[in-house]
Parts: structure tokens; C-alpha cells; sequence
């Protein structure tokens, strides 16, 4: 995976003010009390993701294709911890 140059126009910490607040969506397998889990909103082409354990968790941000090859390499096992 290539690595980008941070953009200085970005700062995670309050770049959750630009999703829509609503639209925050928990994994259906997040345990009842919010356990350990990430947080994902679909907004304006945009895939917002953050921490639902922290009040103001920072966001990071990806774009549709970023997220697209995020999700294909989950389905095929690439993150899965060795046995």
C-alpha cells in the first residue's frame, strides 16, 4: 500500500463536524454496551469512521474506492489474526 502525504487541511479531530451527525452507523455485531467497536458513516462520497468507546474519537476518512479495497481485503482474510 502506498503511503500519501498528510494534507494539511485535515485534521481528524474535527473533521467529524462535516458528516451528518444521524448517519453514524454501529456494526449489527456490536456488543449491546457499545463494546468494542468502530462507528461508520456514509456521507457525500465519503466513508467517515471512528472509535465508538471515545465521546470524541478522531475520524479518519476514505473515499469510496479506498473503502471499496478496504472491505475486499477483509472478505478475504488478509486482517485475520494467525491461529
Amino acid at each position: 500500500m502506498a503511503d500519501y502525504p498528510p494534507r494539511g487541511d485535515y485534521d481528524p479531530a474535527v473533521v467529524a463536524d462535516t458528516f451528518d451527525a444521524t448517519a453514524w452507523q454501529k456494526s449489527f455485531a456490536s456488543e449491546p454496551n457499545g463494546g468494542n467497536c468502530v462507528e461508520v458513516n456514509l456521507s457525500g462520497g465519503r466513508v467517515g469512521v471512528r472509535d465508538t468507546k471515545l465521546s470524541h474519537s478522531p475520524v479518519l476518512v476514505f473515499d469510496a474506492a479506498e473503502w471499496q479495497a478496504f472491505l475486499v481485503a477483509v472478505k478475504a482474510g488478509q486482517f485475520d489474526l494467525p491461529e
